[in-house]
């Protein structure tokens, strides 16, 4: 098998993979506040505090994928160009 064919099976592969596990789950953990939906901090003795509500997620902790955000923005556009309303007198 040639380096390209493998380095081709590969991306496709991966890219494959990457499609399911969107399909599956197509909200992730946040990754500003890592899943917990607010930012730690520490006071002056050192100790972890809660800090602010993360801005990014909302407080939920979780975000939507890349490739979830992408097939949105394809079924978005998708259905916005095919109900175009026909002209008069056309079947």
């Amino acid at each position: 098998m040639t380096p390209a064919l493998l380095a081709i099976t590969l991306t496709f592969g991966v890219t494959l993979c990457y499609v399911a596990v969107c399909a599956a789950s197509p909200f992730g953990p946040c990754r500003k506040c890592r899943g917990w939906g607010f930012r730690m901090k520490t006071d002056r003795k050192g100790r972890l505090k809660r800090g602010k509500d993360c801005r990014r997620c909302r407080a939920t902790g979780k975000r939507v994928r890349v490739g979830r955000h992408l097939y949105n923005l394809w079924l978005r556009t998708y259905r916005a160009g095919t109900d175009t309303p026909r002209p008069e007198g056309s079947r």
